[in-house]
């Protein structure tokens, strides 16, 4: 039995950000980068969902 494969995050930051330009197909990405296409889309939704976290007010430390 076979381990499922642990990808780093930006790794998979990296084929959501392919994904996302639209030069390439999900299914050319995935047979570049060796992943089913199912992953790069789950990958890009929680690119997407996840992007206005980058801009939200971070509160401010004490020692600034």
């Amino acid at each position: 039995m076979s381990k499922r494969k642990q990808h780093h995050p930006e790794f998979k930051a990296k084929v959501a950000l392919d994904a996302l330009k639209g030069e390439e197909t999900v299914s050319e990405l995935a047979s570049r980068f060796g992943v089913h296409p199912t992953m790069i889309h789950q990958w890009k939704r929680a690119l997407l969902e996840g992007a206005s976290g980058v801009f939200a007010r971070q509160p401010e430390s004490a020692g600034d």
